[in-house]
């Protein structure tokens, strides 16, 4: 597949329109059937007496001579802004710029502009000037930051129009102070029409194969005369968590303008891993061999609670930017001081369940490796077609866990490199590019993650009979008092040792 996304550069061009009421009434177009009156740059507007409230920093989306298609799915903006130094127009400290802007769209050429949504924005300057500021320096550029300025979830149209005014209001103090303004830029960012359709032919294709597995799994559960234990429930439940990212709903966006497919996609992930980390913590637990506390949720509170308060901190900023995002796509998060404030005390939040999760899996895990390589000793008294059953659960959960730890350290490297390659655009400069392969990778490791789950940990059906013959009285310790087929699980016969004592 080609790389996710792809990042187009645009330059506004800067309209005239001097008409009263003007943005209420007309479309300002930079090219093509109906073009505006432009002017080269701000002397030019001096010299024609033309004031900062009748410019319009007008962008065509695509470049001339292309169309936007559904299958990008998704627009990111980010906005540079070009800013000269002047000894008499100098750049304020903590400057903010406020932005009229609007967005259209258009399906033909011919077709007015229909009118997507219009907001009054402020963003915060954050520039540096490299030299001494003297009349030497008039004219060099400040180096200033990325800001975010759109984002939409769906690309349902062909053509988009943005358009930006400075409007400049001296007596309240609106846009002063934020130095000669030369031009406005902006990136445009999309995903690629190729790898869409390679992301939506994976999800087509997984999508049953998980959804097999997950009937053949639970049928074999139900045809046990005990009921499912809660290791065999939560497993069932990552399949259902793994099916519900695989249905490929992405597939209407080709056809309908949904603009919250972004965020109904981030809750998809979001309860996948929240149920990824609870699991792992009750896998742990349930192998553990000298806990009486077995087979209940309630057992696992201070485990699973610090996941769902993480879950939520991440829930609540998700719909604090994507979900305002649905009204007005020139909102952000983070750019005001309490927006980034409230945005960073949830992230961090969030990081710290994160460490407290990981302190406990480390120490249950840990004991789990400790107590199972205490069994293994009274292995060799027993008959060899119990013994060999046994090692075999024992090599299985081994297996499991070096596959799990495998699979965490990918998904948690996946995550750090998608939070720069994006948080690149919105707070810094640097650049990791992340290829197709890794996305599509990542993906398909959790669905065959799931998928060997299901298969490994599915009930077996066959009758492991006690052996009459072994007199020390191991084998009796090993299993429970229940000897039928359909009993407790093998792992909780192999468990029961300490608990019986």
């Amino acid at each position: 597949a080609p790389s996710p996304t792809t990042a187009v550069p645009y330059t506004s061009v800067k309209c005239i329109d001097v008409r009263k009421n003007h943005h209420k009434t007309k479309w300002l177009v930079p090219w093509g059937s109906n073009p505006c009156e432009k002017i080269k740059d701000f002397d030019e507007a001096v010299s024609r007496q033309i004031e900062a409230n009748d410019i319009v920093f007008a962008v065509h989306i695509p470049l001339p001579s292309k169309e936007m298609s559904p299958w990008f799915q998704f627009m990111l903006f980010i906005m540079q802004l070009d800013i000269a130094f002047k000894m008499d127009n100098d750049l304020k400290e903590n400057a903010e710029i406020t932005l009229d802007v609007s967005l259209a769209y258009r399906d033909d050429v011919f077709d007015d502009w229909e009118e997507i949504a219009h907001a009054i924005e402020l963003r915060k300057l954050k520039c540096t000037f490299g030299s001494p500021k003297t009349l030497e320096s008039e004219g060099r550029h400040y180096d200033c930051d990325f800001l975010p300025f759109m984002e939409i979830g769906s690309v349902a149209h062909k053509y988009y129009l943005i358009n930006i005014r400075l409007p400049v209001n001296e007596r309240k103090g609106i846009n002063v102070g934020i130095g000669e303004i030369k031009d406005i830029r902006l990136v445009g960012i999309h995903q690629n029409g190729g790898f869409t359709k390679v992301w939506f032919a994976m999800k087509t294709f997984l999508t049953p194969s998980i959804l097999i597995i997950m009937i053949w799994y639970w049928r074999r559960i139900t045809l046990m005369t005990r009921a499912p234990v809660l290791l065999e429930k939560v497993i069932f439940a990552l399949g259902i968590s793994m099916t519900f990212i695989n249905i490929p709903v992405e597939w209407f966006s080709i056809g309908f303008d949904w603009t919250w497919m972004l965020l109904f996609g981030d809750i998809r992930q979001g309860i996948f891993y929240a149920m990824l980390l609870s699991f792992w913590i009750i896998f742990c637990g349930e192998h553990m061999m000298d806990q009486n506390e077995r087979n209940r949720l309630s057992g696992y509170w201070k485990q699973v609670g610090p996941i769902a308060v993480g879950s939520f901190c991440l829930f609540i900023f998700d719909m604090c930017e994507r979900g305002v995002q649905l009204k007005n796509p020139f909102y952000s998060i983070w750019t005001t001081e309490v927006g980034t404030e409230l945005a960073m005390a949830f992230i961090i939040v969030a990081g710290i369940c994160l460490c407290l999760y990981f302190l406990f899996l480390c120490f249950m895990v840990f004991q789990v490796f400790r107590n199972i390589s205490g069994k293994q000793s009274s292995l060799p008294a027993m008959s060899k077609a119990r013994r060999l059953h046994y090692e075999g659960l024992i090599f299985r959960f081994k297996f499991l866990m070096l596959i799990t730890l495998a699979c965490a350290a990918m998904t948690v490297i996946f995550f750090i490199v998608s939070q720069v390659t994006e948080g690149h655009w919105k707070w810094g400069d640097v650049t990791i590019q992340a290829n197709s392969a890794f996305f599509t990778g990542i993906y398909g490791m959790w669905n065959l993650y799931v998928f060997a789950l299901m298969f490994l940990y599915a009930p077996s059906h066959k009758n492991y009979g006690e052996d009459q013959s072994n007199g020390n009285g191991e084998e009796l310790q090993l299993t429970t008092t229940i000897t039928h087929v359909d009993g407790p699980t093998e792992v909780y016969k192999l468990a029961r040792k300490e608990a019986q004592e």
